[in-house]
């Protein structure tokens, strides 16, 4: 029997899971002790608009005690500064059946950025790389808010680093049916990279700022690493003409205006601002043009998820004080 096997029980593995779970779809989540052992006791308890639901997920330690096998495909949804290590210690398991190894099944990735995808596949020649929308949060174990409903997410997909018709269409029911509305982008690249100039947004709320200059600072890091992408020659996938509308509910607990970035450092987690504002900083580094206003970004967050530091403690880096009045696109093409 065929089944995904997500690696990663994070907002997004978690609500997969459930989602597949609830449409009858076989799924194993494979997830850390606190994780397991919260998910194993009471269920996977997804908060919603309309009220909690339980949902009895198939849980495992591993991907060895998922027991996977040569119909299976892999679900990659750790965080992207933890997916090289995490490819790495799952791609040469080998398979319960005896039919090879995990590196030979299907991979999906749905991590925000551009990296994943990359260094997938260097052990898994089969890459679906997943673009991923939602309203999620995910601050204690076995429990994930899922704020929109019917619809709990948007999902665009496609092969990578080029099509891949037949295993596109196949999880791409496999995620409508789990709730998603989901389509086929003919450049997923495209499409990560247009995901990430919106998760740039998502930086922004972690610093001391007011609600004028963090719009101001949001507009002026995007057009930056537009700029970049463009000097770059890589193409930013246009706004879905068909895109979802979904109905965002509110949830005892959750704050919308709260994205994953600030979640992180609420947390104490990894940051995942490395693969994001540095990303558009490694891109113009390759391309030689500059990108001054992402590289504060990234150098400043880089130092508070050193020590620790929370959301609010610091301010905008000075490098806005000009561009937020100025204009970050127009000096990086020249």
């Amino acid at each position: 029997m065929s089944r995904y096997i997500v690696v990663g029980a994070g907002g997004v593995g978690a609500l997969l899971a459930a989602q597949w779970t609830l449409a009858q779809l076989p799924v194993v989540l494979v997830a850390g002790a606190a994780e397991r052992e919260a998910i194993a006791r009471d269920g996977l308890r997804v908060r919603r608009p309309h009220g909690d639901e339980v949902v009895t997920v198939d849980v495992a330690a591993s991907i060895e005690q998922a027991r996977p096998t040569a119909a299976d495909t892999v679900v990659l949804a750790v965080k992207t500064q933890d997916a090289e290590r995490t490819v790495a210690a799952i791609a040469w398991v080998p398979l319960a059946d005896g039919r090879g190894v995990v590196a030979d099944l299907p991979l999906l990735t749905v991590q925000n950025g551009l990296a994943a995808e990359r260094l997938a596949l260097r052990r898994f020649p089969t890459v679906v790389g997943v673009s991923l929308g939602a309203p999620v949060n995910h601050d204690q174990p076995g429990v994930v808010v899922a704020a929109a409903h019917p619809i709990v997410g948007a999902a665009w997909l496609g092969g990578y680093p080029r099509s891949l018709p037949a295993e596109e269409e196949r999880h791409r029911l496999a995620l409508a049916a789990a709730g998603f509305a989901a389509s086929v982008e003919p450049d997923i690249a495209a499409a990560k990279r247009r995901k990430l100039i919106a998760n740039l947004g998502t930086v922004v709320e972690v610093f001391q700022a007011t609600r004028e200059e963090a719009e101001a600072a949001e507009v002026a890091l995007a057009d930056e690493a537009r700029a970049v992408f463009a000097a770059a020659g890589l193409a930013v996938a246009p706004p879905p003409r068909d895109g979802a509308r979904l109905q965002v509910g509110e949830v005892a607990g959750h704050d919308p205006d709260r994205g994953a970035t600030w979640q992180s450092f609420a947390r104490g987690a990894s940051s995942e601002v490395d693969y994001l504002s540095g990303e558009v900083v490694l891109t113009a580094r390759l391309a030689g043009v500059p990108a001054p206003l992402n590289a504060a970004v990234a150098r400043a967050l880089g130092a508070l998820a050193e020590r620790r530091g929370g959301p609010g403690e610091v301010p905008l880096p000075p490098e806005f004080a000009f561009e937020l009045v100025g204009g970050a696109a127009e000096r990086t093409r020249r």
